[in-house]
């Protein structure tokens, strides 16, 4: 069943010129097999939702289209931050991502539409996925800042696996890297 998804990145701009509003990216997280959030796709959102509530005004852009059984990331972590209290008004689901370089991209043309300039981008993601996802929004012009995440780092399983994720990550964001700076280029 898809759930609702607030405003999505086609519609109109949500706030008014006189409004400060404070961005928080989710990233998304792979979903299981039946479209049910996986622990580090409900602790991004859990960390997003804690750290929104230090303010007036966020706009929560949670990003991810990488479906499983007819929904999105960005479906998903919708319908959590709904759960979480969050007004569909404050939410933009960010619906074209498959990857964290579309993601970046994607949610620039959000920030940009919204008008967002010099105030910081949030990013909610696990911390072994925060150091990418902060460099490239910073190579894609965004002043960045970390949300806290007081959960655990890496999913529970053996040292090998942890060696793969780990280097996965390094590898990704040498590529990301280099992709944001040639899209800067030609954009």
């Amino acid at each position: 069943m898809k759930q609702h998804t607030g405003l999505n990145a086609t519609q109109n701009t949500i706030h008014t010129a006189n409004a400060e509003w404070r961005p928080i990216i989710i990233f998304g997280a792979a979903l299981k097999n039946d479209g049910a959030p996986t622990p580090a796709l409900q602790d991004r959102v859990r960390a997003a939702l804690a750290f929104g509530k230090q303010y007036k005004n966020v706009l929560y852009i949670p990003t991810g289209n990488v479906p499983q059984n007819g929904v999105t990331e960005a479906d998903v972590m919708t319908g959590l931050l709904l759960k979480g209290g969050i007004s569909a008004e404050h939410i933009i689901a960010e619906q074209t991502a498959t990857d964290t370089f579309d993601s970046v991209v994607a949610c620039t043309k959000i920030l940009q539409k919204q008008g967002i300039g010099e105030q910081s981008v949030a990013l909610a993601t696990s911390p072994y996925h925060m150091p990418r996802c902060m460099l490239l929004m910073r190579l894609a012009g965004w002043r960045v800042q970390q949300i806290p995440f007081p959960y655990k780092n890496l999913p529970q399983t053996n040292l090998f696996h942890k060696t793969l994720i780990i280097a996965h990550e390094v590898l990704a964001t040498g590529w990301d890297a280099l992709l944001v700076l040639g899209w800067r280029i030609v954009r």
